[in-house]
């Protein structure tokens, strides 16, 4: 039934699309009855972009009715970030005073899905500035995670995965520097993928200053979809060149050998970490799944793991004490001042000379990193080492968010090495799904990709839900 394609996933709806089975406007038009049934409910999609899509789903029908050239997401209705440059609408990045900052141009994962042939139907919910590992602020409220409401979407790619996980959308656009892509994918129980800092170029006229020269290491682009499959063809359609960026690296494709059994570390790299009894266990299945798929799986301990982890905030802290942290205090809401305020206390500002010597021991684990990785195919370690938090964690004091942003080791160590890294649902505890992360070397992503493939075969599909 068309009414029912919400379901249906984005390889499935371009495959069905191109062979004129089902029409991109009834695509659309199922994703976007899906959108005003369950959004209320959610709070995932704050722009919704309803008659641009149905224009854009008939402008694909008729291309394909000509006969056209036609891309891998061809008339395939899909969610985008607010926190990146949408032509004719604001980048709000969940904050009030931003509300009137209007885009002259698409960012280039826009431009590149669209190019792709991608609809997009809204743009999702933030934390004010992104900055938050919760998806909540004064423009546009609270986005409730689909599994329970009670605890974190994740952030700030929250309003994406929720979107992809109720059905509004095949795919999600995401950013992640902290975990932004990863976390809410854990959050939500879908698949998203960080890419190598380098593969998704990535600009935005507003604001109109750079990022401090860590965030532009750490910060990528990426995909989120409720398979494998999704997040590879989003991830090749999302990997086009733009002079904007001169980051932007055209790497080859990494397509490893899949007839080759992938060599798995297994984590075993941080003894005074509090691990979730449930944490510890779905990253034991995921490691059985692998082994029983065929892959040798040997617990090892990747180079550094702590102070990379320590690293990431003190960076932060240092670079952006007169820049960002400025705006926060001006413009941010009290549910960011206070997070900040925790996340700044449990980091350390770097003297200049502090701060090179960290960026030149974050080249030398990098190396130690890239040996790591060329003795096993992919890491396999948990996302973060507690399950989903309750909402507004970080909103209990320092100590609350100290041990958060120890819980976040995972996602931290991995930031500051812009490696590839892919959340992958497991299950669910209790109320809320269960992952894992899956680390490759340098554009590698493939890898990810394979390894999450075989994870993903051994357990029944977790969305889409209804929100519960």
């Amino acid at each position: 039934m068309t009414s029912d394609l919400w379901k249906w996933s984005a390889t499935d709806l371009a495959e069905a699309i191109a062979a004129r089975r089902v029409s991109s406007r009834e695509a659309v038009t199922s994703a976007l009855a899906r959108l005003d049934t369950v959004n209320p409910r959610v709070n995932a999609v704050v722009d919704v972009l309803a008659d641009e899509a149905l224009s854009s789903a008939d402008r694909a029908d008729a291309a394909v009715g000509r006969g056209d050239v036609i891309g891998p997401l061809h008339g395939v209705p899909v969610t985008v970030k607010i926190n990146v440059d949408y032509e004719g609408r604001p980048t709000t990045a969940g904050v009030v005073a931003f509300k009137h900052d209007m885009a002259k141009a698409d960012s280039p994962p826009i431009a590149s899905w669209r190019a792709a042939g991608a609809v997009i139907i809204g743009r999702t919910n933030v934390p004010a500035f992104c900055a938050r590992f919760f998806t909540d602020n004064d423009l546009y409220g609270r986005t409730l995670n689909p599994w329970d409401a009670g605890r974190t979407p994740g952030g700030s790619s929250g309003g994406a995965a929720v979107a992809v996980a109720t059905g509004v959308g095949a795919l999600a656009h995401g950013t992640d520097r902290a975990g932004s892509i990863r976390y809410p994918a854990y959050a939500c129980g879908v698949v998203g993928l960080r890419p190598s800092f380098g593969r998704i170029a990535n600009y935005s006229e507003n604001p109109n200053v750079e990022a401090t020269l860590a965030s532009q290491l750490m910060s990528v682009q990426g995909p989120l979809g409720r398979s494998v499959a999704d997040v590879r063809v989003g991830l090749r359609a999302m990997a086009q060149s733009d002079a904007r960026d001169p980051w932007w690296v055209p790497a080859p494709w990494f397509d490893s050998d899949s007839e080759r059994p992938l060599r798995v570390a297994l984590f075993n790299g941080d003894d005074d970490a509090v691990v979730d009894s449930a944490v510890a266990a779905s990253v034991q299945q995921a490691a059985h799944w692998l082994e029983r798929s065929g892959c040798s799986v040997e617990l090892a301990k990747p180079p550094a793991f702590a102070e990379l982890a320590e690293m990431f905030f003190s960076m932060v802290k240092t670079e952006e004490g007169e820049g960002t942290s400025r705006a926060i205090e001006r413009l941010g809401d009290n549910a960011l001042r206070r997070a900040r305020e925790g996340t700044m206390a449990r980091a350390t500002k770097f003297t200049l000379e502090q701060y090179v010597a960290a960026l030149g021991r974050r080249t030398v684990i990098l190396r130690e990193w890239q040996v790591f990785l060329e003795r096993y195919d992919v890491l396999l370690l948990p996302v973060s080492y507690q399950l989903p938090m309750p909402i507004d964690e970080d909103q209990k004091g320092n100590e609350a968010v100290a041990r958060m942003i120890d819980a976040h080791a995972p996602m931290l160590a991995v930031s500051m090495l812009g490696l590839p890294s892919l959340a992958v649902p497991t299950g669910v505890a209790g109320t809320v799904p269960t992952g894992v992360q899956i680390v490759a070397g340098r554009f590698k992503e493939e890898l990810c990709l394979r390894a999450g493939a075989m994870i993903e075969a051994q357990r029944k599909p977790m969305t889409p839900i209804d929100p519960r």
